[in-house]
C-alpha cells in the first residue's frame, strides 16, 4: 500500500502541521497522560451509554470536565521552543484542564444546595460558573480558532448588556447576570443541554467505533477493495479516490481526517495516471467531504437532526443514503469527463483479485452488519454501537492479526483524542443554541429569511446557502449545522409545508375540517374550496389565514407523515448546504490538506473543490422540489434515475465535455437536459424528453472525440 505513497512533497508534514492544531507529542509526558486519560474517559462514556444511572445533566458535565482536561493537554495554550517554557506551560494547561474537572465536580456536589438557597448565586457559585464557561471557549479557541468564542460571548452579553440597546425586532429586554449563569451552567438547556448529551452519546459512541474500526485494519482493506471495484473503470484512479474516501467517511465521519487518511494514497495514484494535480487534489476534498454524507456515520449531523427533528436515527439514515450516491456520482462525472479529457483513461492500475481481498478482509463487514441489524431491529443506536465496538474486536480474531490487550486501550485511547475538540465545539455550541431559545431570536431570524424571501422557496435556499458559506468562514461543519438549523430550518420547513397546503387547495382536495378555519375569515370565499382553482386564487386565499391559524391548519389539512417529511428535508438542505466550508475558499481545510498532499496552490485547489463538490448545491433543491425524501419508493427511485442523468448533462455544462470536447451551444442544451431531468413537478414526458436529449449529446460527444483522435492519429 505505501509504495502509492512515497512520491510526496518534502514539506508534506510542515504543510499539514499548518492546517491542524499543535499537538504536543505522544511519547511526552503530557502525550502519556492523554493515553491513559483517554482510556478512562472512554470506558466511562461506555458505561453512562450502556448500564449508567447517572443524571444526564451529571453526565454531560464530567463529560466537559474529562475532554477540557485531555484537550488542555493535547493541545498547548502557547507554542513553546525552550524545554523550560514548555514546562510552564504544561503546568499551566494541566492546572486549567483540572480546573474544569473541579467545576464539573463542584455542580454534581453543590447543584442541590444552589436549589435549597431559592436558586440566588454565593460567591463560589459565580466563580466556578464563569470559569466552567471561560475553559470551554479557550479550548475552542485553541481548536477552531477565534470565531467561535467571539460569537459565544457576543450572544451572551446579548442577552444581559446590550440586547436592550437595539432597536427594532433585535431588541431584546434583557435578564440578569445571574439568570444568564444559571441557564448556562446549572440548568439542562446551556453547555450542558441537549447538544452536549448528543455530544456524550452519539457522536462519542460513534467515533470511538471508528477509532476501533482504523485500528483493525478496516482503512487499508477500503483502499483495496475500492481499487478492486473501481480501478479497471475508465478514470479508475480518480473512482479509487471517490469510492475510498466514501467508504472511509462513513465511518470516521471527519472530512479532514479522511483527505489526510485516504488522500496519501489516492492522490499520487490518481497523479501517476494522468489526472492533473489540482484537480486530484480536488477530487479527494470534493470525495472527503461526502464522506459525511453517507451513512451510517455522517459525522454528528444524524445525530443532531435525530434529536432536532425526533425522526428516529435508523430511518434518517436510510433515507439519506441514495441522496449520497448521487452526490458521489456526480463526483464520479467529474472523473470520468476529466479522465478523457486528460487521457488519464487509459491508464490501468494495479489490482488484486477481489476473491482475494474479500478472503483476507470479509470480517471487516461484520461489525457493519452487526450495527445496521441492531438499528433495524429498534436498538439504540448507542447500544448498537457499543456492541458494534464489541463485534470489531470479535471479528479481528477472524483475521492474520487480531486485536490484543494493548490494541484495545490504543482504540480507547485515540476514540477519545478524536473527540476531544469536537466535545469541547459541542459544548459551547449549546451555550449559543440556549441564547437563542431564550431571547427567540430564532423565530425573528426565521421570520425575517422568510420576509426577504418574498415567500419563494428558491431564494430561501440561496439566503441559507449565503448563510452558510459566511458561517462556514469561521465555523466546523457541525458547529454551523447547529447554527443554521436552529435560525432557519423553522422558515425552510414553513415555506415547504405551506407549498403542500397551496397545492391541496388549488386541487380542491382540502379536507372538510381544515375549511372551517377559512370560514372564520371570509365565508364566501371559503365556499370556493370545494373545487379546484388557480394557484395564484389559492395564495390568495391562504394569505388571508393569519399566522397564528397557519400552524393549526397545517395539522389538519396535511399528513403528519408529509410534514415529518418536510421538517427532515428543510434540515437535510441546511445539512448539506453545511458541508460546503470544507471546499469553498477562502476557508476550506479539506481542500488545504488536499493541496499539501499534491503540492499544488490551495486556493485554487480549493476553487476546484468547490465546482467538483457542485452536487452539494443541486441535490438540496431535490430534497425541496421532487419527493426524493419522503415520496414513494416509486418516486424516490424515478427522482434518482432521472436525476443521475441530470447530474451528468449538468457537468457536461460546467466542463464543455462529455465523451468528448462539446461547443457553447451544445453546453446550452446540457443546461437544458439537467433541467428536464431534474424538473421539480414531476413531469415524466418532460424528464423522458430531457434523457432522449442527454442521450444524444453523449452519443455525439462521443462520436466527436472518436473522430479527433482518428485524425490525431
Amino acid at each position: 500500500m505505501s509504495k502509492d505513497a512515497i512520491d510526496l512533497d518534502p514539506e508534506l508534514s510542515d504543510k499539514l502541521r499548518s492546517l491542524e492544531l499543535t499537538k504536543r507529542a505522544d511519547d511526552s509526558l503530557a502525550g502519556k497522560l492523554v493515553y491513559w486519560i483517554g482510556v478512562l474517559l472512554a470506558v466511562a462514556h461506555i458505561y453512562f451509554n450502556t448500564l449508567g444511572t447517572l443524571s444526564e445533566l451529571w453526565v454531560s458535565a464530567i463529560h466537559f470536565g474529562g475532554f477540557a482536561l485531555v484537550c488542555a493537554l493535547m493541545v498547548p495554550a502557547f507554542t513553546t521552543h525552550s524545554a523550560n517554557a514548555g514546562r510552564w506551560t504544561l503546568l499551566l494547561d494541566s492546572l486549567l484542564g483540572l480546573a474544569a474537572l473541579a467545576c464539573a465536580a463542584y455542580l454534581i456536589g453543590f447543584e442541590d444546595a444552589l436549589y435549597d438557597r431559592g436558586v440566588r448565586f454565593v460567591t463560589s457559585d459565580w466563580i466556578a460558573s464563569a470559569a466552567a464557561i471561560f475553559i470551554a471557549l479557550e479550548m475552542v479557541r485553541r481548536s477552531t480558532g477565534w470565531f467561535i468564542p467571539v460569537m459565544t460571548v457576543l450572544a451572551l452579553t446579548y442577552v444581559f448588556w446590550w440586547g436592550p440597546y437595539i432597536d427594532g425586532v433585535f431588541g431584546f429586554a434583557g435578564l440578569s447576570l445571574e439568570t444568564v449563569m444559571f441557564r448556562s451552567f446549572f440548568s439542562p438547556e446551556g453547555m450542558f443541554g441537549s447538544i452536549a448529551r448528543i455530544s456524550w452519546t452519539y457522536v462519542f459512541m460513534f467515533i470511538l467505533f471508528g477509532a476501533f474500526l482504523v485500528k483493525s485494519g478496516a482503512g487499508d482493506f477500503i483502499i483495496e477493495l475500492s481499487r478492486c471495484a473501481a480501478g479497471r473503470f475508465v478514470g479508475g484512479p480518480g473512482f479509487v479516490a471517490v469510492l475510498g474516501s466514501g467508504l472511509m467517511g462513513s465511518v470516521s465521519g471527519s472530512a479532514v481526517a479522511n483527505t489526510v487518511s485516504t488522500g496519501v494514497i489516492t492522490i499520487p495514484l490518481m497523479r501517476r495516471a494522468g489526472f492533473p494535480a489540482r484537480f486530484s487534489a480536488g477530487v479527494e476534498a470534493a470525495a472527503s467531504t461526502g464522506g459525511q454524507l453517507m451513512p451510517p456515520v455522517m459525522g454528528a449531523g444524524a445525530f443532531i437532526m435525530a434529536s432536532y427533528t425526533q425522526i428516529p436515527y435508523v430511518q434518517i439514515i436510510a433515507i439519506a443514503a441514495l441522496p449520497a450516491l448521487l452526490y458521489f456520482m456526480s463526483v464520479g462525472f467529474f472523473v470520468r469527463v476529466e479522465a478523457q479529457r486528460s487521457h488519464a483513461d487509459s491508464v490501468e492500475i494495479e489490482t488484486r483479485p477481489l476473491r482475494e481481498v474479500m478472503k483476507e478482509g470479509w470480517h471487516f463487514a461484520l461489525p457493519l452488519v452487526v450495527l445496521v441489524g441492531m438499528l433495524i431491529k429498534g436498538f439504540t443506536p448507542t447500544y448498537a454501537a457499543g456492541v458494534a465496538i464489541l463485534s470489531v474486536i470479535a471479528s479481528s480474531w477472524l483475521s492474520k492479526q487480531p486485536m490484543g490487550p494493548r490494541d484495545v486501550l490504543d482504540s480507547l485511547a485515540q476514540g477519545s483524542k478524536n473527540m476531544a475538540t469536537t466535545a469541547m465545539l459541542l459544548v459551547t455550541v449549546g451555550l449559543v443554541v440556549n441564547v437563542v431559545a431564550m431571547t427567540g431570536v430564532g423565530n425573528t431570524f426565521s421570520l425575517m429569511v422568510t420576509d426577504w424571501a418574498g415567500g419563494s422557496l428558491l431564494i430561501t435556499i440561496v439566503l441559507v446557502a449565503l448563510a452558510s458559506l459566511i458561517l462556514g468562514m469561521g465555523l466546523p461543519v457541525t458547529a454551523s449545522y447547529i447554527v443554521l438549523a436552529t435560525l432557519s430550518a423553522p422558515a425552510l420547513y414553513n415555506l415547504m409545508a405551506e407549498q403542500q397546503l397551496l397545492q391541496l387547495i388549488a386541487d380542491g382536495q382540502l379536507p372538510e375540517m381544515a375549511r372551517s378555519i377559512f370560514m372564520l375569515v371570509d365565508m364566501e370565499k371559503a365556499a370556493l374550496l370545494a373545487q379546484p382553482m388557480p394557484m395564484a386564487e389559492a395564495q390568495a386565499l391562504l394569505a388571508l389565514v393569519p399566522p397564528d391559524f397557519k400552524g393549526q391548519l397545517l395539522e389538519m389539512a396535511v399528513d403528519p407523515a408529509l410534514l415529518s417529511m418536510l421538517l427532515l428535508s428543510a434540515h437535510m438542505i441546511i445539512f448539506w448546504l453545511s458541508q460546503d466550508s470544507n471546499v469553498t475558499p477562502p476557508v476550506c481545510l479539506t481542500a488545504f490538506a488536499a493541496a499539501a498532499i499534491a503540492r499544488t496552490p490551495a486556493m485554487a485547489t480549493g476553487l476546484t473543490a468547490w465546482k467538483v463538490a457542485k452536487g452539494l448545491y443541486v441535490v438540496p433543491l431535490l430534497f425541496a422540489y421532487t419527493p426524493l425524501i419522503g415520496g414513494s419508493w416509486e418516486e424516490v427511485i424515478t427522482v434518482f434515475i432521472f436525476s443521475l442523468f441530470g447530474l451528468y448533462a449538468f457537468v457536461g455544462l460546467m466542463e464543455g465535455y462529455l465523451e468528448g470536447p462539446i461547443n457553447l451551444a451544445l453546453r446550452g442544451l446540457c443546461g437544458v437536459a439537467a433541467l428536464a431531468l431534474m424538473w421539480p413537478h414531476g413531469l415524466l414526458l418532460l424528464n423522458l424528453g430531457g434523457l432522449a436529449l442527454f442521450v444524444a449529446l453523449f452519443w455525439w460527444s462521443r462520436r466527436r472525440r472518436a473522430a479527433l483522435v482518428a485524425s490525431a492519429g
